[in-house]
């Protein structure tokens, strides 16, 4: 069994565990500990030490990140502090003897872990997996490749906004809407999405998957719309899935 550690970060916590990656899954619990704040570089290389450290690992360390990320550098900075931007996420993660990082963006870690182990596994044509959660996530893949970094959250919508201000789960908190009028959001951008790439298949993620079977009904696409199946762990299993196909 190859088992490779992977890291998730997110907004309010740094997620680590050993996956299984021939099958997809975890090895034994998660480890959590919060997103520092700031969430600077430092900061967070030191909560992924902490979680290393935890699991006593030494090997590839898979790591999935909030920002566009290309040759391990972050180019953005979604919900993570500023100070990332030109930082390469590999190098400030991977100065512990024994560790090698490899980084991608977070909502391609999950998609990854969809296509190769949860509800796209076996899908062929062009899908979308959307993280709905704190903002939106995308993973764009056409004949099981990857497109990375599509960041197609950060579309610019109405009120010149970003459109997960306007229908992420963040959103609807915010805003306090029902799930309903929620959904008629999230339809719009769906559809604005199957006009620009007109997909097979959408795959629903984060934490507004689990409530899939309250809003399906008022989905308009045609493309084929499907829960996502890893939930809470395909971020690091995504993340130890790039890492043992890259290393």
């Amino acid at each position: 069994m190859k088992t490779i550690l992977g890291i998730d970060v997110g907004a309010s916590g740094v997620k680590g565990a050993l996956v299984d990656v021939k099958h997809g899954k975890l090895v034994g619990e998660r480890f959590r500990v919060p997103t520092p704040k700031p969430a600077t570089p430092s900061a967070v290389a030191g909560a992924a030490a902490e979680i290393i450290d935890f699991f006593n690992y030494q090997g590839t360390v898979g790591c999935g990140f909030p920002a566009i990320v290309k040759n391990g550098v972050a180019c953005s900075a979604a919900n993570i502090d500023p100070s990332w931007i030109g930082t390469n996420i590999e190098t400030t993660f991977g100065q512990i003897p024994g560790i090698r990082v490899l980084a991608t963006n977070d909502a391609d870690a999950a998609g990854i872990a969809e296509m190769r182990y949860g509800a796209g596994k076996g899908e062929h044509g062009l899908v979308f997996l959307i993280t709905i959660g704190t903002g939106l996530g995308t993973a764009l893949f056409y004949k099981d490749q990857l497109v990375p970094n599509t960041e197609l959250g950060h579309l610019i919508w109405k009120n010149n906004k970003p459109v997960e201000a306007y229908c992420s789960s963040g959103a609807r908190e915010r805003l306090k809407i029902s799930r309903k009028e929620w959904a008629g959001r999230f339809n719009e951008y769906l559809l604005h999405l199957e006009r620009l790439f007109s997909p097979d298949l959408f795959i629903l993620g984060g934490g507004e998957s689990k409530f899939f079977d309250v809003y399906k009904e008022l989905l308009t696409p045609q493309a084929r719309i499907i829960p996502a199946q890893l939930l809470n762990n395909a971020g690091i299993i995504g993340a130890a899935a790039f890492a043992a196909e890259n290393e």
